[in-house]
């Protein structure tokens, strides 16, 4: 069975057991996921209201982008799992198997690839909760600040599990540039959360 079609608690009981997988990058995958869904409900709470119609097509622009992000990021939270197998193999090969360090490798790059698309990822939702909590309903305003917070946090979750595998990697060069984009991506969109978080408090209190 695919994670994403597992109940809640099925999903959550998993993710606390000792199986290999889901993990961390699958996990922030889902509360991506949850994260911008949130953005689009207040566009849902938007749309359709008189008072916000000079920004509806804005809006209705806005939830398309925001529904194929969470589907994205859906698809990651199964895609993560998959891809962590391959390395998860490669850690029982006999340290003086000649062909280890090379295959570690390839299995590490491949275990990169989904943390660091959640990453990319969970920055455009960052820029999407931006526009909903600015011109979305003032009654739904609060869901955006939740929504931001979780897509902020499945951006840092997901660095975590670039920089624990790039640490291990012996081609050093692509190691770095992983780890360059991660950083250039939480140095930008993780002030912007923040500041939107803020903002949207401010107008809570």
């Amino acid at each position: 069975m695919k994670l994403v079609n597992m109940t809640c608690t099925e999903y959550t009981e998993l993710l606390a057991s000792k199986a290999a997988v889901p993990g961390g990058g699958s996990a922030s995958a889902l509360v991506g996921a949850l994260g911008m869904a949130l953005g689009t409900m207040v566009g849902s709470l938007t749309v359709g209201k008189k008072k916000y119609a000079e920004v509806e097509e804005e809006i209705i622009e806005t939830m398309a982008k925001a529904d194929a992000i969470q589907k994205e990021l859906l698809h990651l939270v199964d895609l993560d799992a998959e891809n962590f197998e391959p390395l998860a193999k490669a850690y029982s090969i006999p340290k003086d198997d000649p062909n280890r360090v090379a295959i570690m490798d390839e299995a590490l790059k491949t275990a990169c690839a989904v943390p660091i698309d959640i990453m990319r990822i969970a920055a455009k939702a960052i820029e999407l909760q931006k526009i909903f909590a600015d011109k979305g309903s003032v009654v739904a305003v609060s869901d955006a600040g939740v929504g931001v917070v979780a897509c902020k946090a499945a951006l840092q979750g997901a660095s975590l599990n670039v920089f624990i595998n790039a640490q291990s990697m012996a081609d050093k060069d692509y190691a770095n540039s992983l780890e360059a984009e991660a950083d250039a991506l939480l140095n930008k969109y993780c002030p912007m959360a923040d500041e939107l978080f803020e903002s949207v408090t401010k107008r809570l209190r």
